[in-house]
């Protein structure tokens, strides 16, 4: 988690990941995005102001030096290493994509409603962070 928060420039504390069990997680999933079942990675932005801070309204180097709490991140470890498993990869590496994946949810990314900005990000630094 070290690694990826350094990498996109936002200071210690500024998140906090947990794991929770596969029947919070999609709870929540239906609950906040309307889905069933259990997903691997929920991002939970700390507010609405953070979250248009993060999202570009004014730059991101703003908004971290600032000390802005950006949120949580949940994890469903049962789901995830069904899908490191799925995609060929290490429990380990799964757990740090997901990490990844949220930080950037929690900076404002969406890649449900983007044109694949957050898509080419993560690619770029999944590459950067040995994670491809």
């Amino acid at each position: 988690m070290t690694r990826a928060r350094r990498a996109l420039r936002l200071p210690p504390g500024s998140l906090t990941a947990c794991f929770v069990t596969n029947t919070e997680i999609a709870g929540w999933n239906r609950a906040y995005r309307h889905k069933s079942g259990p997903t691997d990675v929920l991002s939970f932005p700390s507010d609405e102001e953070t979250a248009s801070l993060t999202a570009g309204k004014l730059p991101r180097r703003t908004a971290r030096s600032n000390g802005v709490y950006l949120g949580d991140i949940a994890i469903a470890p049962a789901v995830a290493r069904r899908n490191a498993r799925r995609f060929g990869r290490t429990f380990s590496q799964e757990l740090r994509i997901l990490i990844l994946h949220g930080m950037l949810h929690l900076m404002g990314y969406d890649h449900e409603t983007d044109t694949g900005q957050m898509d080419r990000r993560e690619r770029l630094l999944r590459r950067r962070l040995g994670l491809a």
